[in-house]
């Protein structure tokens, strides 16, 4: 989660919203990374579980990722979900809730969700203080930036 964290400070520092996200190999080697790029290259899809899910397949080959494990600092929305359910991670290991767009159990719960044919592991608010305080902080300076004088 710390290497998560450290992705979502560079999207942070590129003034987009600062969420960052990391695969992890089954013997905790972190292979690929990703951090959100939306506002960075205009991009509705570019959330960083993406990133990091298709860094993380280019390394490897293939598309499926079994054996290894997405960690996130926001909990995934519902695009982000499906993408690890589709990628075939082990597990999902996020730090914040989002009570408005999470799919992994706040607003909706996409990976557990017995229709589907993958179900990984949940591991929910590892270092979610930390998480949290970034998107606080990020917000409220986007809304005193908006604000009129």
């Amino acid at each position: 989660m710390l290497a998560a964290l450290d992705q979502a400070r560079a999207a942070l520092a590129a003034d987009d919203v600062p969420i960052g996200a990391v695969v992890v190999a089954a013997d905790g080697a972190i292979v690929a990374t990703g951090r959100n790029v939306r506002e960075a290259e205009g991009d509705p899809t570019g959330h960083a579980e993406v990133v990091a899910l298709r860094a993380a397949a280019a390394a490897r080959g293939e598309w499926r990722l079994d054996g290894w494990t997405l960690v996130v600092t926001l909990e995934p929305c519902t695009m982000c979900a499906g993408a690890a359910v589709l990628s075939r991670v082990d597990r999902v290991v996020f730090g914040a809730y989002d009570d408005k767009a999470g799919a992994v159990g706040s607003l909706w719960d996409v990976v557990r969700d017995r229709r589907l044919n993958h179900r990984p592991e949940v591991v929910a608010g590892v270092l979610a203080e930390e998480s949290t305080t970034l998107l606080e902080d990020f917000f409220a300076s986007q809304r005193a930036r908006a604000s009129p004088d």
